[in-house]
């Protein structure tokens, strides 16, 4: 049986925006809500280059990465066509106007996954 953590209110969250939570290992999730007060969850990274998810613009039942445009579904949180890929979903409880997770995928979901590093620092840390 699942245990659920109260995140925040629904109304907390912008219309067609989103909210991030942060998790004591592994990245933020990002909470977003659609324009018919749809919440859902989603691992803060695109499955393209990993871009911030949560900064993205939200529309209908889908959110557009910042940085490349990709289109990822809000519900099963894989790119649409002709994109590929996918970022681990997050189940989400709306009761009383809150917005619950599931604390053990908080602690567990895609604890392994990062970011990938970008710029000069990529530079630094590649093998001689």
């Amino acid at each position: 049986m699942s245990e659920w953590k109260k995140i925040c209110l629904v109304t907390d969250i912008p219309v067609l925006g989103s909210r991030r939570v942060a998790r004591a290992h592994g990245l933020d999730v990002a909470v977003f809500r659609n324009n018919e007060d749809g919440v859902f969850a989603l691992l803060d990274r695109c499955p393209h280059k990993g871009g911030p998810l949560s900064q993205g613009i939200v529309f209908g039942t889908s959110v557009a990465c910042p940085l490349h445009n990709w289109t990822i579904d809000l519900e099963g949180g894989c790119a649409k066509a002709p994109d590929q890929g996918c970022t681990p979903k997050f189940s989400v409880r709306v009761e009383d106007g809150a917005v619950h997770l599931d604390s053990t995928e908080l602690a567990t979901l895609a604890t392994e996954l990062t970011r990938p590093l970008a710029g000069p620092a990529r530079k630094e840390l590649a093998p001689a």
